[in-house]
């Protein structure tokens, strides 16, 4: 289980991000953080995994403390919580593979990195990993000669070098078209479904939450506004959500 517990985050110009934020999440869920672009989605997630460092609150996984960790523990945490992003944060002049493998820097020892020494086992399981998401074909070739979907699908392979428990995915599918954004979250879904691992993701689509999220919460100026069913939240809670002058707007 994840819990968020009265997490806040100012950065040093002031601007106060996100204002005393409280929920859990259960194994196994798909959750779905939505809120307008700046209402501290990806301040949320980043803070989860404390790729940006909380001001206030708690986060307890599995009962550890994630705010609390000392640097030397956070290694081993962020093993297994996978991390998925909006521009997919590829080395573009690399080839797949090596991108893929960089999923698992975390269980090699600084030396090894340095060489990019990675063992077969670790080579067999980043094929294997391409192949959960189609790429199999594509590990050799150079990441940017890919599409916008397909380094996607390379970063969620990265991701899962990690063997993770949790996977965050900030707005992974903001920059693709309706086809590729469903294709890529049906990839999340099959790994939350099939491997029982636990989804956080943000999404800005609606209809997406409603397709593939069991439950979602909602930010607006930082603050949780909102912690429920995808069904319920309807045109009143919807315009409390993204404001008053706010359309919904469906992907096919």
């Amino acid at each position: 289980m994840l819990k968020v517990e009265h997490l806040s985050k100012t950065y040093p110009n002031g601007t106060q991000a996100l204002y005393d934020v409280s929920f859990q999440v259960e194994d196994g869920e798909f959750l779905a953080v939505i809120g307008l672009s700046g209402s501290g989605k990806s301040t949320l997630l980043r803070c989860i995994n404390r790729l940006i460092e909380p001001t206030a609150g708690q986060v307890v996984w599995n009962a550890i403390d994630i705010t609390a960790a000392p640097t030397s523990e956070l290694r081993n945490i962020r093993r297994q919580i996978g991390m998925i992003f909006q521009q997919f944060n590829l080395v573009k002049r690399s080839p797949v593979m090596t991108n893929v493998l960089s999923g698992r820097l975390g269980y090699i020892s600084p030396y090894q990195s340095l060489f990019n020494y990675f063992s077969p086992e670790d080579r067999r399981r980043a094929l294997a990993n391409l192949e959960q998401v189609g790429l199999s074909e594509k590990a050799y070739v150079r990441a940017d000669s890919l599409s916008g979907g397909q380094q996607q699908r390379v970063g969620i392979a990265r991701a899962l070098m990690q063997e993770p428990k949790l996977i965050l995915a900030d707005e992974p599918v903001a920059s693709l078209d309706p086809v590729l954004a469903h294709s890529i979250l049906k990839y999340l879904e099959q790994l939350n479904k099939e491997r029982g691992i636990t989804v956080l993701c943000s999404l800005h689509f609606l209809d997406l939450v409603h397709r593939y999220a069991t439950r979602a919460i909602a930010l607006k100026d930082g603050k949780l506004v909102f912690q429920g069913l995808p069904k319920e939240i309807d045109d009143a809670q919807f315009k409390a959500i993204y404001g008053q002058e706010a359309e919904r707007v469906s992907i096919v």
